[in-house]
């Protein structure tokens, strides 16, 4: 298996410098800005990353104001006393994505995150409970326990709040099947996933790097250069959630 050094190496001569790299690593939340983060923030992000899911970026990111409007900021309290009438006038609501199945999930992700606040004091608590290196463990429960939160969707959303975690981009994978890991160009099965747990807590034994810095790395070393101003894009997501 290749060494994640050989893989780093070749990110920045892509992108040509170490520092050019660095700059372009996004955010990582402390244990404490993640465990300050409220509850209203995190089921914000599952509503964008929900609604992003088969639809254009560029149209939710700009419509967003209007989904934090339309949902109470996101107030869990306040949305957990939406009868079934006021959600499904979301339905005929100009403000939000006019799709059932999206506005069904963010009313059922309501329960979800109001559950295990409860349970554990906040839902940055009870997430901080899934070190990186269980990762996989974590998307399984997202998957299993809120509602379409699957897939790259769970990811995401693990980016978007600041949370140390790898999202299974193309150029990842690619960057994976590179390194020497037998997986399909779409890993979905549980035994896939857990080799690819395994290899990036291989690589953060190896370097001591968050996964979500082994994770962008990765994808720097392969596929398209993109202008660094629109990668930068991303690595501000985090600081606009927690403000």
């Amino acid at each position: 298996m290749q060494k994640f050094a050989e893989i780093q190496a070749r990110a920045i001569a892509r992108k040509g410098s170490a520092q050019a790299l660095q700059d372009l690593l996004p955010s990582v939340a402390s244990e404490a800005q993640f465990l300050a983060l409220p509850d209203h923030r995190i089921l914000a992000m599952m509503c964008k990353a929900i609604n992003q899911a088969g639809f254009n970026w560029t149209v939710i990111s700009n419509k967003w104001p209007q989904f934090e409007d339309a949902f109470f900021g996101f107030d869990v309290e306040t949305l957990a006393m939406l009868s079934a009438e006021q959600w499904e006038a979301y339905c005929n609501d100009t403000r939000v994505v006019r799709h059932w199945q999206k506005i069904k999930a963010v009313m059922e992700n309501v329960s979800f995150v109001r559950t295990y606040s409860h349970e554990n004091g906040s839902f940055a608590s009870f997430l901080n409970t899934y070190p990186a290196s269980r990762q996989v463990e974590l998307m399984a429960f997202l998957k299993s326990h809120g509602s379409r939160l699957g897939g790259q969707t769970g990811q995401w959303l693990l980016r978007y709040i600041g949370k140390d975690a790898f999202v299974l981009t193309q150029d990842v994978v690619l960057a994976l099947q590179l390194a020497g890991l037998d997986i399909p160009d779409q890993p979905t099965s549980k035994r896939d996933l857990n080799k690819i747990q395994q290899l990036f807590n291989d690589w953060a034994d190896e370097t001591g790097l968050p996964y979500t810095h082994l994770g962008k790395i990765a994808a720097y070393s392969v596929g398209i250069n993109y202008e660094s101003e629109l990668i930068q894009h991303e690595s501000s997501k985090f600081k606009a959630v927690i403000e």
